[in-house]
């Protein structure tokens, strides 16, 4: 079906390809892409814009011994593809298949896990400081960078030390106008104006010195001539920007002409020193609903093709908790014109489009620079405004320094809303939110919270606007459980008791405790076993920590986060301050490795997280703690 695809063991081959059989393996790319969105959901969009560009840059390096760096990886199913696994590219993202972003277990042309934005200039840069170091010094390295992780502050950090270093280095700056969604600020109104330059580098000088002695007159001859004039120097100069740091800019350039991109690509590998070439695609390029409306189509559900009509799948099961969590802002924007949202390129993602049609001027999408998100959340606190930052789990992380030094620190009541917390299933481990609970609970007076159910998640966001420190609400990418249960008051450091038991409790953080109950129940007819939400992972319920160790009574802690660090560590510490016997404790919770991507249920079940297990913990724990 693929004839020129299936053929590749290796990128090598596509050195010697002509045009016309490169145009085939492209088309060969985009049908095996619309067959995988039949099956599951996938990266699609950005994947489908960056064939061309893919197929130019094997075609021109060899980057077995070449270094190359795709910037957020999830665009990487073509590199994947023709470097030897279109054969299990059918596996990608399933459990013990591919995974959907680079990975250097899979083959010799992935170099880093890049599931995050923004760092391929920098590690671009230390593959060519190293290789030179080790001998190696006709080895290139190329960086392939979207415009959407381009303002991201470590990549001007690496430009800067590039133009420093004036290695031999190739930022290929991707320009398709998005990131998930279409990009924000500054820089995308810098990026347009050079998509308008119709000049190359070789006619700036010239060019720009004719337009300096145009005259203007007349109106509306002279604002036209005048928007020309400074639109084209815009363009000419704009290049300037990376040059005046050293860097030679060449560009903009046809992405989707795969001859024209190898004639640059060839001029950019045989100059010396840091290279920006700029090259312009369209996301979703080739399929023409994906190109019209990209940001749908960056994660589709699965659907199939009807005569270029895509039909997704149908769905099932409750709204998920980002669409309670959305649901409950509104609410509280509509009341309170001092809250405003912080969001880091991920609108689409956190469900958060209503949000910002409905308070523009209170919705704040940063782009992808999380640092900037929560310093900038700060300053805006300081001045009375109630800001929530609302970004996923593993993005957070990122900003690690601004939570403590801008935010604990200062003690501001900032909101922090963790999209995505838990396992998120096929995107695997560069997006898992895992580490959340113990990076939080670190910092004095930061309360770190999880909803058990969907009735509480707009409660618990209105306790922690009203709460004079800072404060953490995470919550996973699944459907929120529905108790049908009116919750109790949120109190600071107070839990909730679901069920009650005589044997042993669960007690359970965050969004488990749907299979907790679950598991408390399959025990029914052997242990009574109570189930607590325990809301608050810092600071802890002290007396409920107290009266669940009660007796011979066992307890088994429950969270979707890491052994270490986590919820039963606080559960474990409290006990050990207030000298209870912590022999009866069980902690239940994701080991100490770094999860693979596979579904989300069967990665629980893998764990131990899912309800057999969870029942099982508590027999066996039953057994232990009443041995004398």
């Amino acid at each position: 079906m693929h004839p020129l695809l299936s053929q590749l063991d290796s990128a090598e081959p596509l050195k010697d390809f002509s045009s016309a059989q490169l145009s085939e393996v492209a088309d060969e790319i985009r049908d095996v892409l619309c067959n995988l969105l039949a099956t599951r959901t996938a990266h699609f969009a950005s994947n489908l814009g960056v064939v061309e560009l893919c197929l130019a840059l094997h075609s021109t390096f060899d980057f077995r011994t070449d270094r190359l760096i795709w910037d957020t990886g999830h665009q990487v199913y073509p590199h994947k593809l023709v470097t030897g696994r279109y054969k299990d590219f059918a596996s990608i993202r399933t459990q013990g298949g591919l995974m959907g972003y680079p990975n250097p277990h899979e083959s010799e042309y992935d170099l880093f896990m890049t599931g995050h934005a923004g760092c391929s200039v920098s590690t671009a840069l230390g593959l060519k400081s190293g290789d030179d170091l080790m001998d190696r010094p006709n080895s290139k390295s190329v960086a392939v960078i979207g415009d959407g992780a381009f303002p991201s502050g470590i990549v001007f950090e690496a430009l800067n030390n590039a133009g420093f270093l004036n290695k031999d280095l190739v930022v290929v700056l991707n320009d398709n106008k998005m990131s998930i969604c279409p990009r924000v600020g500054a820089m995308a109104g810098y990026l347009d104006r050079l998509r308008g330059n119709p000049f190359y580098t070789g006619l700036k000088h010239e060019v720009v010195k004719a337009l300096n002695h145009v005259p203007l007159f007349g109106d509306p001859a002279e604002r036209w001539l005048a928007q020309m004039k400074e639109g084209v120097k815009a363009g000419l100069l704009g290049g300037m920007l990376f040059e005046e740091l050293g860097i030679r800019y060449i560009g903009p350039i046809d992405g989707h002409d795969i001859p024209l991109m190898k004639k640059y690509l060839a001029m950019a590998k045989a100059s010396e020193g840091p290279v920006l070439l700029h090259v312009v695609t369209e996301k979703g390029h080739g399929y023409k609903p994906a190109a019209e409306d990209p940001v749908f189509f960056h994660t589709p559900p699965a659907f199939r093709d009807e005569d270029g009509r895509p039909v997704a799948n149908a769905g099932s099961g409750q709204p998920p908790y980002t669409v309670s969590m959305r649901d409950a802002i509104l609410n509280v924007m509509e009341e309170d014109e001092r809250v405003t949202v912080l969001t880091a390129a991920m609108c689409q993602g956190t469900k958060m489009e209503p949000v910002r049609e409905r308070f523009p001027d209170r919705f704040f999408d940063v782009g992808i620079c999380e640092s900037h998100a929560v310093a900038f959340a700060a300053g805006q606190c300081k001045t009375g405004i109630r800001p929530i930052v609302n970004i996923y789990s593993t993005f957070l992380q990122r900003s690690y320094d601004q939570i403590f030094q801008e935010v604990a620190l200062q003690d501001l009541p900032v909101v922090f809303t963790l999209d995505r917390a838990g396992l998120t299933g096929p995107d695997g481990p560069t997006h898992h939110g895992v580490y959340d609970i113990g990076y939080m609970r670190l910092f004095p007076n930061l309360a770190v919270m999880a909803p058990g159910y969907a009735g509480e998640v707009e409660p618990m966001l209105r306790f922690a606007l009203q709460h004079e420190h800072s404060s953490s609400i995470r919550y996973p990418k699944t459907s929120a459980f529905d108790l049908q249960k009116i919750p109790e008051p949120i109190e600071l450091g107070r839990s909730e008791t679901i069920r009650e038991g005589t044997d042993g409790t669960i007690v359970v953080f965050g969004a488990l405790l749907e299979s907790a109950l679950a598991a408390a129940e399959s025990l029914a007819d052997r242990l009574s076993v109570g189930v607590v939400n325990a809301r608050f992972a810092k600071p802890i319920d002290k007396a409920m920590v107290a009266r669940t160790l009660a007796d011979d009574r066992f307890v088994v802690t429950l969270e979707e986060g890491t052994t270490v660090a986590g919820f039963g560590s606080a559960f474990l510490e409290e006990a050990n301050t207030q000298g209870l016997d912590t022999r009866k404790i069980k902690r239940l919770a994701l080991p100490d490795v770094f999860v693979e991507h596979g579904e989300r249920g069967d990665l629980l079940a893998q764990s131990g997280l899912h309800v057999e297990g969870i029942a099982q913990a508590c027999q066996q724990w039953n057994s232990v703690t009443r041995v004398p």
